[in-house]
């Protein structure tokens, strides 16, 4: 047995240790910045979606209160809803049967849960100020909501267009007929109907109510002195849909052309 002596392979110390601890923690920080980025491309990928779905569900209450006026218009005169509407108290009866209201503007809140105009809750603005409040929505009224879900409401605004300098020379007289001899006078209408969200924020500006502010744009010098300038000054979502509508008194002439095109006419506009 010999005493030979033997070397043995020197452990150098672990200098490396440094260094892997380096890698994972920026590892780790990569991580955390790809995880920050997915959550924020989440975030805006979901308001994305849900400001889309507001815009659509605003654009089909307001739309649809533009086609339920079509329709009372255009359909048949047999109906309650058509004297309503062309009745001197109506919406185009106010402006076709009254030489006065030139600068009238007639409001009522959009109920399509039922008759979705009543001619009992309509307000109509005057240059002397002089109105009621029975035309405004009021979100705190449940049946002024378009559905029971309490959603959305809209609420119309019709005003006569006013004169611009692009609009057809004599475009309300009757074709064919001298302008010394009309007895048939078509009137342009402009039709402003706003539907909001108003469990997304309080529709007043400084104590006053958007729903009362006028949709006539010309007749203000800032924006937000309108119904929409102010609903999206108070954080409100909305949107206005604009409509120009042609409406023409035709019962005077000798053949009688009614404003709608359902059968039963009637011949003579309503006498109130």
């Amino acid at each position: 047995m010999s005493d030979t002596p033997r070397s043995y392979p020197q452990q150098l110390p672990n200098t490396q240790q440094g260094a892997v601890l380096i890698v994972v923690l920026l590892f780790l920080v990569l991580i955390i910045f790809a995880g920050v980025i997915a959550v924020k491309q989440s975030t805006t990928d979901l308001r994305l979606a849900t400001s889309d779905q507001i815009n659509t569900l605003l654009l089909q209450s307001a739309d649809n209160a533009n086609q339920n006026i079509e329709q009372s218009v255009n359909g048949s005169s047999d109906k309650a809803i058509y004297d309503d509407m062309i009745s001197r108290s109506g919406p185009f009866g106010h402006f076709m049967l009254n030489d006065d209201s030139i600068d009238h503007e007639y409001i009522f809140c959009f109920r399509p849960r039922g008759q979705f105009f009543d001619i009992n809750k309509a307000s109509i603005v005057v240059p002397s100020g002089n109105l009621n409040d029975k035309g405004y929505c009021n979100p705190n009224n449940a049946d002024d909501y378009v559905s029971a879900r309490n959603a959305s409401m809209t609420q119309v605004n019709v005003a006569l267009t006013p004169p611009n300098a692009t609009n057809e020379a004599f475009s309300s007289y009757t074709i064919g007929q001298d302008s010394s001899e009309i007895s048939s006078k078509a009137f342009t209408f402009d039709i402003n109907s706003t539907a909001v969200l108003p469990s997304y924020a309080d529709t007043k500006v400084d104590n006053k109510d958007c729903f009362e502010k006028t949709s006539r744009l010309h007749s203000v010098t800032d924006s937000a002195d309108t119904i929409g300038g102010c609903m999206a000054k108070a954080g409100v979502p909305n949107v206005v849909v604009y409509e120009m509508a042609n409406v023409e008194n035709q019962s005077k002439r000798t053949k009688c052309v009614d404003f709608g095109k359902g059968s039963g006419k009637l011949c003579v506009l309503p006498a109130s």
